[in-house]
């Protein structure tokens, strides 16, 4: 089972290195990583995916809350946020594949932001459910390279 945690952190120097420190010390594996600024520039905001099931679960929130400098832990549920993610691919084209390609991006909602003889860049945001109906619509293409920012999340509590 995948968790969503976001994590409220000091933006300090080390804090990164020491989460991550925990989770391999204690064999947690991070699913993805995502560290970014808040309103308030003294701190942080991680959001993690951690896989495994309850009880792994609260042993990280356990671990997270032991150090110093986490501030808050969010547990996010099903239908309690909203996530995004960014996906950058450079994927082959020739003068038959391009107009196809260019149509499953209108679909999506994807821009295409580099266009090369051989091969196309696409940018994509969205859910990982959209994200992986993309990718599996581009395989037959030929997918050159592929880049994913991981999952962004905010709560949806007023």
């Amino acid at each position: 089972m995948r968790h969503t945690l976001s994590v409220l952190v000091e933006n300090k120097f080390g804090v990164l290195t020491r989460i991550a420190g925990m989770f391999s010390g204690r064999g947690f594996n991070i699913d993805t990583l995502n560290v970014g600024p808040t309103l308030d520039p003294s701190r942080s905001r991680m959001t993690i995916v951690v896989m495994g099931d309850d009880a792994v679960l609260e042993q990280v929130t356990k671990q997270l809350n032991k150090l110093i400098d986490v501030i808050e832990i969010e547990d996010f549920r099903d239908n309690e946020y909203v996530d995004r993610e960014l996906v950058l691919l450079r994927v082959n084209v020739d003068a038959q594949t391009r107009s196809e390609v260019m149509q499953i991006c209108d679909i999506f909602r994807a821009k295409i932001i580099d266009v090369q003889p051989k091969n196309v860049a696409i940018e994509l945001t969205g859910n990982e459910s959209k994200i992986e109906k993309f990718l599996f619509l581009m395989e037959p293409f030929g997918i050159r390279d592929l880049t994913r920012t991981g999952k962004v999340a905010v709560s949806r509590r007023q």
